[in-house]
């Protein structure tokens, strides 16, 4: 599974590039290389298993996602286990990554036979009103690699329940667990074609290349702002459906009728989740002065407890960064916090040896607008601002281009009454964890277009049609 998958068949590309284990630096593979040529190859293989795919009953779409999902539970330690070798992360948070993007599957093999439609009289009495969802065509599905497991699912399941045909283009830091998958998917009975994997190694031009060819009718990104208009730009050219997952810098608010335990503990999963390399993790927090000296305390103390190691070891709970490149970038967000003027609590020290270790850091006496509140951290990193009131806080949190996901802290009511300020399309509220494949996952503003999981989620991947006859 080191290989290209098109049109059925695992190949070869145009060489190969290394994977690498970030908690060590080793090789653990090589993947192929695709070139445009292998791209364009798995266009043209989607193209050609659409019209059968698309005709295929949503039962039997239905009981091929089922199985996958059956596969998948039945294989979590296989799936944790890549996750953890070519991502770094924690083996908990590999074992929670790998439930949840099994559970997509099962999903929407549910919502499969659930596709809307509708039919009625018109006012006049004149026609009928026939409303259906057809599928929207060979879809573009390019992901992260900070969940190279959910964030492939979250596209796929909902892709292929809507009938529609697939490549997908993962992180070259993480193609092993998409490859898995894909190998999953044929097990459980997709038909040749449906689904495609490529791995180009320059995903610029490959990229654009695929969206300038006539079948591909649908884009689905997740990754960085700059990167998603980037792919807007070309996508405008054949005016081609989008559906984007961008940055996310989201604020956490602590107000004072917080139950401070349940505070900690929150915010500790809203940053520490995934090592804080998660578009929703807790980029910001905005304490209120009467509990920031409690939660601080209490916030260090247990940030005290973290052991970070290799995920292999499944005590460790923080693994490493996906790369040096990404740990280095950590380091130098702290540096210059501190030199701005933020105060150092626990951390901020880069060890030595092998590995793309970081360990969980606290910054206090962190200045709003500095660069460190204006940047997607994406490392287990926690910056606190002292606020003086909820009003001064939500003013601060929607200081932003982004507006992913935010949380709050505090009395139900007033925390409830603050969420509802907050320019987020997600809020948790006393909770540090908001994702499930139930609810519809997606930003304001520059943090993206359309809604990933839910019934929302099939949408994405259906056009409607009207079809009119006399009455």
């Amino acid at each position: 599974m080191d290989q290209l998958f098109i049109d059925g068949a695992w190949r070869a590309g145009e060489g190969d590039f290394a994977v690498t284990d970030p908690a060590t630096g080793d090789e653990i593979a090589r993947f192929a290389a695709a070139s445009v040529g292998d791209c364009l190859d798995a266009v043209d293989a989607a193209e050609r298993a659409l019209p059968s795919w698309r005709e295929t009953p949503p039962r039997e779409r239905a009981e091929i996602l089922r199985r996958t999902f059956e596969i998948l539970t039945d294989e979590a330690e296989t799936l944790a286990t890549l996750i953890v070798r070519e991502n770094g992360k924690s083996w908990a948070d590999a074992a929670g990554e790998a439930a949840y993007a099994t559970e997509f599957f099962r999903w929407f093999s549910e919502e499969a036979v659930r596709i809307p439609g509708d039919y009625r009289l018109s006012p006049t009495g004149d026609k009928r009103i026939i409303v259906t969802h057809q599928p929207i065509g060979v879809s573009l599905l390019i992901t992260p690699w900070n969940f190279p497991a959910a964030m492939a699912t979250r596209k796929l399941a909902p892709a292929l329940a809507a009938g529609c045909t697939t490549v997908l283009k993962p992180a070259l830091e993480t193609p092993l667990t998409a490859a898995y998958i894909v190998d999953v998917l044929t097990r459980a009975g997709l038909p040749r074609g449906v689904v495609n994997l490529v791995t180009p190694v320059d995903p610029g031009p490959a990229t654009e290349a695929m969206l300038a060819h006539r079948a591909v009718r649908k884009l689905s990104f997740t990754g960085s702002t700059p990167v998603g208009r980037t792919l807007l730009r070309q996508a405008a050219e054949r005016v081609i459906s989008c559906s984007m997952e961008l940055g996310g810098n989201a604020p956490l608010i602590v107000l004072p009728g917080a139950d401070l335990a349940q505070a900690v503990e929150g915010s500790f999963a809203a940053k520490m989740r995934n090592g804080g390399s998660a578009c929703t993790a807790a980029n910001r927090f905005y304490v209120h002065t009467d509990i920031h000296d409690e939660f601080v305390a209490a916030y260090r103390e247990r940030l005290a407890r973290v052991t970070q190691g290799s995920g292999l070891s499944r005590d460790n709970d923080l693994g490493a960064l996906v790369s040096m490149k990404e740990r280095d970038k950590v380091a130098g967000l702290v540096d210059r916090a501190v030199g701005a003027g933020a105060s150092l609590s626990i951390g901020g020290s880069t060890p030595s040896g092998a590995g793309a270790f970081y360990p969980a850091t606290l910054l206090t006496n962190v200045t709003h607008g500095s660069e460190i509140t204006k940047n997607e951290i994406f490392g287990p990193v926690t910056t606190i601002v002292r606020v003086e009131s909820a009003a001064e806080a939500v003013r601060m949190a929607n200081d932003t281009e982004f507006g992913l996901m935010a949380y709050v802290f505090g009395e139900e009511r007033e925390a409830v009454l603050t969420a509802q300020r907050i320019e987020a399309g997600m809020v948790a509220v006393n909770r540090g964890v908001a994702s499930d494949p139930a609810a519809p996952f997606g930003g304001m503003k520059q943090s993206g277009l359309g809604r990933e999981g839910s019934a929302e989620g099939i949408l994405e991947f259906l056009e409607e049609q009207y079809i009119t006859l006399d009455a």
